[in-house]
């Protein structure tokens, strides 16, 4: 029988968002590949430190059992095949099951996401984020810079999500721009009971609540989702009945009326959170793991 990933939450992540590479990556950056694939091989048996996403792939992998893997993890990067060898043995030293990996020395790597299947794909390169969202996948830019995730909750993966542009489409999201306040309020209680549009993000929480429903037997990880929105009410009704439409379920929901993000987020203390605006990822960043995710309309 052949080897497929169909029945699995399927992670795509690059070596500078699991890890903290960003040292070695300023060669790589400077344009001199020889000197950073040296210094890789250099430090081949020196276990890189944790990256930003690092706690949400690990408490993903723990979901794995002896008997059942529901998620596979693929490094996906533009590091060269030797430089890859540190990402394994670092992965291995940290106690991360990742055995598949996709090194381009240099060249785009989101087109691999396609025979993957991928469900999340994780970078600190804006380019191939770009790219992986115009082909359809969920994909954020790690803000590398951002404060790892906490451990209060080792037995959760938590992840917030901004709704409109992410989970939802950003056809909303237009009409406050194009029309103001008055006018996307209007929209959206007269619109209420019409569910709005898939967002990019929508495949990775349905994905999410799949990967929820296979575990709750085992009752040793657990996942829990919150919507994280700047919409409030009456504009809440129909973010809640999409989700309903949907058949998808999230554990908490925050409508903020364009309050600042980032202390409810702190509260919450996703392992990551994603956004579509600038200014509320940098706001998350300063407490939490948080990504970019360069589509809809405030990201021309």
């Amino acid at each position: 029988m052949a080897v497929t990933l169909q029945d699995k939450l399927v992670v795509a992540i690059s070596s500078r968002a699991l890890f903290d590479f960003e040292e070695e990556n300023r060669l790589f950056e400077a344009g001199d590949e020889e000197a950073y694939m040296r210094r890789q091989l250099e430090l081949v048996h020196q276990h890189a430190r944790p990256g930003i996403a690092f706690s949400l792939v690990q408490k993903l992998l723990a979901f794995n059992t002896t008997d059942v893997q529901r998620v596979e993890v693929v490094m996906l990067s533009r590091n060269d095949p030797a430089s890859g060898m540190r990402v394994f043995a670092s992965a291995k030293e940290a106690g991360m099951r990742i055995e598949r990996g996709v090194f381009t020395r240099g060249r785009d790597p989101f087109s691999y996401l396609r025979p993957l299947g991928a469900h999340l794909f994780l970078s600190a390169n804006a380019a191939d984020v770009q790219q992986a969202l115009s082909i359809g996948f969920p994909a954020a830019r790690v803000m590398t810079d951002a404060t790892p995730a906490g451990d209060r909750y080792p037995e959760e993966v938590r992840i917030a999500f901004d709704g409109d542009a992410v989970l939802f489409s950003d056809d909303a999201e237009r009409i406050y721009q194009e029309g103001g306040l008055p006018a996307f309020l209007q929209h959206e209680v007269s619109h209420a009971a019409t569910p709005l549009a898939d967002g990019p993000f929508k495949p990775l929480l349905t994905a999410l609540n799949r990967l929820q429903q296979q575990a709750d037997a085992s009752k040793t990880m657990r996942i829990r989702t919150a919507l994280v929105t700047a919409r409030s009410a009456p504009a809440h009704e129909r973010a809640v009945r999409t989700l309903l439409d949907w058949g998808i379920t999230v554990d908490e929901a925050m409508f903020l009326g364009g309050l600042e993000k980032g202390p409810f987020l702190r509260e919450f203390e996703p392992d990551f959170f994603f956004d579509d605006q600038s200014g509320h990822v940098h706001s998350a960043a300063r407490h939490v793991p948080a990504g970019h995710v360069n589509s809809g309309i405030s990201n021309p």
